[in-house]
C-alpha cells in the first residue's frame, strides 16, 4: 500500500483529504541507506557535550537562571520552566526544558507560535528573540537527551504533521536533537509557516547528519555564538529607541 501525503491544518489539527501519493520505498530507503555518524565521532561529540554543558551551567546558568526566574515570575503567573515531551534520538521521547515564554495555555502542545502571538509575554518575547529561552536545555545535554549541535527537537504534534509531508522525516532522529543546528545558522528558525519551510529545514538537518564531524560542529557553535551576540545587541538597541 502506498503512503499518502496530506495537507495540514495547524489551527484545527485536522487532516483533510489526500492530495497525492508517494511510492512506499521513498519512506524507508533513506533510513536503510545510512546508519548515522561513526562511533568515534559520537564518542568525542558526547564528551564535548558533557564537559561544555557542565562548564556552561556552572559559569553562566548559575547566576543567570535566578535572574531569569525572577523576571518570568514577575511578568506572568505560572512556572519558570516550560517542559514538553519531544522526540529524541531513535524516536525516544524526553522532556525538553525551556524558560517559559508564554502565558499558561491549553494550546501549547499543539499550536505553533505565530507572529504577534497573544500568548507570548513581554519577558518571553525578549527571551525568544535572543534564544535565551533555550538555555535550560543544557541540562538536557548534560543528562544525554540532547546535544549542543543537532536537528532541533519538535513538539510531537509537529513531528506527526511533518511526517505526512516528508515520509522519511524520522531520518532526523538518527542523532540526538540539538540546542542549535545547521538549519538554524542558515537562518531557518522559529515557526514553520508553510511546506517550503518544512522541506528546507529537513534538507539542512539531513545534510548535517550525513556530513557530521567535529569541525562542522565547532563551526556551527561559532556561528550560533555570533548570531546570539547580534540578537542581544539588536534587542538592546531596540529597547533604547
Amino acid at each position: 500500500m502506498l503512503p499518502v501525503l496530506y495537507e495540514m491544518n495547524y489551527h484545527t489539527n485536522l487532516l483533510p483529504s489526500p492530495v497525492r501519493e508517494l511510492p512506499e520505498e521513498k519512506a524507508s530507503i533513506v533510513l536503510r541507506s545510512y546508519d548515522g555518524p561513526g562511533k568515534t565521532y559520537l564518542f568525542f561529540k558526547r564528551s564535548f557535550d558533557f564537559l561544555f554543558s557542565i562548564l556552561f551551567i556552572s559559569c553562566v546558568l548559575s547566576w543567570l537562571l535566578p535572574i531569569i526566574s525572577i523576571l518570568v515570575i514577575i511578568d506572568s503567573k505560572g512556572p519558570v520552566f516550560f517542559v514538553q515531551r519531544r522526540m529524541g534520538r531513535n524516536g525516544r521521547l524526553f522532556r525538553c526544558m525551556k524558560f517559559r515564554t508564554m502565558i499558561v495555555n491549553d494550546e501549547a502542545n499543539e499550536r505553533q507560535v505565530e507572529e504577534n502571538d497573544y500568548r507570548i509575554t513581554r519577558v518571553g518575547n525578549f527571551l525568544r528573540k535572543t534564544n535565551i529561552d533555550e538555555f535550560p536545555q543544557f541540562f538536557n545535554v548534560l543528562i544525554g537527551d540532547m546535544s549542543i549541535i543537532g536537528p532541533r527537537p519538535h513538539m510531537l504534534s509537529d513531528c506527526t504533521r511533518f511526517s505526512f509531508v516528508i515520509p522519511a522525516y524520522h531520518f532526523r532522529t538518527l542523532v540526538r536533537p540539538g540546542i542549535t543546528g545547521l538549519a538554524q545558522v542558515k537562518g531557518y528558525h522559529g515557526p514553520t509557516l508553510n511546506y517550503e519551510s518544512i522541506f528546507i529545514r529537513y534538507h539542512w538537518d539531513r545534510e548535517y547528519i550525513r556530513n557530521a564531524n567535529l569541525w562542522l560542529d565547532l563551526k556551527i557553535i561559532s556561528l550560533s555564538f555570533f548570531q546570539f551576540l547580534s540578537n542581544i545587541i539588536f534587542e538592546a538597541g531596540s529597547s533604547f529607541t
